[in-house]
């Protein structure tokens, strides 16, 4: 994979118009195009603890607050606490005959940061006698007045519901729909003699009290001006805002947070609402079900070297294009403004445009929840790419041939079998599924206030693809031609000629 700790040298052209390097982009095997974040639907399939390796449902995580009940984060430097065994003597009772009494020592648990030191004995947390837990919680100070509006607007959403049911009342089948309002019961404790009960008799609740906004503020101590200020005893902005319904002021009074819950997630496409990405279910596992990243289906392209480059002077440019498919590829650069839709060979044997009715879908969509209850994808039309090359190349006519990918051949180091007719002043350099070829390129006169901006360079690379899903219409793999705009982002200019 090029480039994962360096600047993206190398961008693709996604089908929405946005540019990626090869290793943050995905591969729709069923639409046949190349998607980036944009263009998927990001789906949670679970959650679970960094720490622990607890894995909850969403139901549960919704309870405990997208909090881990058994770990905890230092208040300081957020990194994990560790518990630690300590020793606490213990003064036995007295006994009568005056002797000495020796101190026995009882087994305690603290929490204790490997990384800044800081304990929960700084903080005056009581040491537990049991190291599954039982630490004390700082409890919230407005967690009365949040429950009151939490309660509140409980009442107004079921009042709600009924309205909407009122509404579907149909007035001719007012026979079966008594006992459905409780109109029943009404009519019977009327004709009884007592008093009708209302229907929101058990959902009353006062309005709680609305915040009153105050133009008198809190005078500051005089300790402030006074006394020297210990940065080191004061905490910092981050350190609140991890505790927003607190806020500590002063180190002393930080208490460690429960640890938040991770999820685990999984893409789909949203044109086909197929999944591109989807992760295994348990936490401990770091495999995939589903993996369509693009570096296992789309060439790759890595600059090796190139000249300096100076403006009306050609130089050379070397790039490795490496296969990792498991069938042998056919590269064609075409030019920068070429059309980038794919093309098939049909059954006479002629090149003809891949349609969507002719693309191998699985099915019309993989989720099987009815079009009411499943989550509508959200589509945009593709956004126009502004970037434009500043300089041109010389494309080479002939096509590149790259193997399979073969994985043995990697750390071997015999000679190639394979016999292409490669001409040597393109293809400098092959082993196994990979070739670098020898370009030429040269810079445009930079417009006015663009003399310090790297040169770009752009092409449209047509590969072929082998989709193996097979369908009742497609028995075999659908061999197709498929075609991806590059940015190559190179050096500044060194001067003109």
């Amino acid at each position: 994979m090029a480039y994962l700790f360096q600047p993206d040298y190398v961008r693709y052209a996604c089908s929405c118009g946005s540019l990626k390097p090869i290793s943050r982009i995905y591969f729709c095997r069923h639409c046949l195009k190349i998607r980036c974040g944009y263009c998927v639907a990001h789906e949670v399939d679970s959650h679970y603890c960094p720490n622990c390796m607890e894995n909850l449902p969403s139901s549960e995580v919704r309870l405990k607050k997208n909090k881990c009940s058994n770990c905890f984060d230092c208040p300081c430097c957020f990194q994990t606490l560790t518990i630690r065994a300590g020793h606490a003597p213990i003064r036995p009772a007295p006994i009568s005959t005056g002797d000495d009494v020796k101190l026995t020592p009882k087994k305690v648990y603290y929490l204790c940061c490997s990384l800044c030191r800081w304990s929960s004995r700084d903080a005056g947390i009581p040491d537990q006698y049991v190291a599954t837990g039982g630490w004390p919680e700082q409890e919230n100070p407005q967690a009365s007045r949040i429950s009151a509006l939490i309660d509140f607007h409980k009442i107004l959403a079921s009042r709600e519901r009924q309205q909407q049911e009122r509404k579907k009342f149909d007035p001719k089948r007012i026979s079966l729909q008594f006992e459905k309002f409780g109109l029943t019961s009404a009519m019977a404790r009327k004709r009884a003699g007592l008093p009708v009960v209302s229907e929101t008799k058990g959902q009353q609740v006062d309005f709680p009290h609305p915040s009153i906004a105050s133009e008198n503020v809190e005078e500051l101590d005089e300790s402030i001006f006074t006394e020297p200020v210990d940065i080191t005893k004061i905490t910092t902005l981050e350190q609140r805002l991890q505790h927003p319904e607190v806020q500590a002021e002063k180190i002393n009074e930080l208490r460690p947070q429960h640890k938040k819950f991770l999820a685990k997630r999984s893409q789909r496409c949203r044109a086909c609402e197929h999944n591109v990405s989807k992760p295994e279910f348990s936490p401990q596992s770091i495999k995939f079900k589903i993996q369509l990243a693009a570096f296992y289906h789309v060439p790759e392209i890595r600059i090796v070297t190139f000249q300096p480059l100076q403006v009306g002077k050609t130089s050379e440019l070397l790039l490795k294009f490496c296969n990792p498919t498991q069938h042998q590829t056919r590269i064609i650069l075409l030019p920068f403004y070429t059309e980038t839709t794919a093309t098939t060979t049909s059954a006479s044997g002629e090149r003809e445009e891949l349609k969507h009715e002719n693309i191998q879908l699985g099915c019309e969509s993989p989720n099987l929840l009815p079009s009411a209850v499943r989550q509508i994808m959200v589509t945009e039309d593709p956004k126009p790419i502004k970037i434009i090359p500043s300089a041109s190349i010389e494309l080479p006519a002939s096509p590149l041939i790259l193997p399979a990918r073969d994985d043995a051949a990697e750390y071997d180091d015999t000679v190639d079998t394979y016999n292409f007719q490669d001409d040597p002043k393109l293809v400098i350099w092959r082993k196994g599924n990979k070739a670098v070829l020898k370009l030429q390129i040269m810079p445009y006169d930079p417009e006015k206030g663009k003399e310090n901006e790297p040169v770009i360079v752009g092409f449209v690379m047509q590969y072929g693809y082998v989709n193996t899903i097979a369908t009742l219409e497609h028995k075999t793999p659908q061999k197709v031609d498929l075609k991806v705009k590059l940015f190559l982002t190179l050096d500044k200019l060194c001067g003109k000629v």
